[in-house]
């Protein structure tokens, strides 16, 4: 027999999972448009079965609970670490999102799981831009570098820094091996004037070691 509030459902989960999966795919995620319209349609599938199964005999909510388990494995494998840094927390946590929106659908929550869905999409668009800008504007580091000893050096770097428009929160001077000294400054600018210090310190200072902590 042909269940249309089901297949209301459903359709109603592809157009929800495709709308954040759409926004996905256009930023070049992995987890993008199919994903996520799979991931809010089984979600809504599964809580559908879970009420009929249950038919007030049982919980519903222990097959729908076991949806938030397999999620986070999905999302686990969205999260790349690759040198230190770690990529992918913004799809895992959208994925977690999705499968919550389907859950909703599943269950007859159709106006908070299409509400979701829109504040959804205003944080991954809106305040992606608004991250975006912030991250563009400043950015504070912590530069250690190893150079030959010498009265001039200090004076040096502070110049360099300057010249590249970052600002000097701290400098300081410690002694290192075979009459070398090390220069460790914290310093707060863009991320470009950032990239040119580093070259600029390489270049000019003769430098042994260079080390950012950012």
């Amino acid at each position: 027999m042909l269940r249309l509030d089901l297949l209301g459902a459903m359709l109603l989960a592809v157009v929800c999972g495709g709308a954040v999966g759409l926004e996905r795919e256009l930023r070049g995620k992995a987890a993008g448009l199919r994903t996520n319209i799979l991931i809010c349609v089984g979600a809504a599938l599964f809580t559908q079965l879970s009420i009929e199964m249950a038919d007030g005999r049982g919980d519903p909510a222990r097959l729908a609970a076991q949806i938030v388990t397999g999620v986070g494995f999905i999302g686990a494998g969205t999260i790349l670490h690759s040198r230190g840094a770690v990529t992918g927390l913004t799809s895992a946590a959208t994925i977690w999102v999705v499968a919550a929106i389907g859950v909703a659908l599943g269950s007859g929550a159709v106006l908070e799981g299409v509400g979701v869905t829109l504040l959804l999409l205003l944080v991954l668009r809106g305040l992606g831009w608004l991250e975006g800008h912030v991250r563009r504007r400043a950015v504070e580091a912590t530069i250690s570098v190893e150079v030959p000893g010498g009265a001039d050096q200090v004076s040096r770097v502070e110049e360099i820094f300057q010249a590249c428009g970052l600002a000097v929160a701290d400098l300081r001077v410690e002694p290192a091996r075979e009459g070398r000294v090390v220069l460790t400054a914290t310093v707060r600018g863009k991320p470009h004037q950032h990239d040119e210090a580093r070259l600029e310190l390489l270049r000019a200072t003769r430098t042994y070691r260079l080390s950012i902590n950012e």
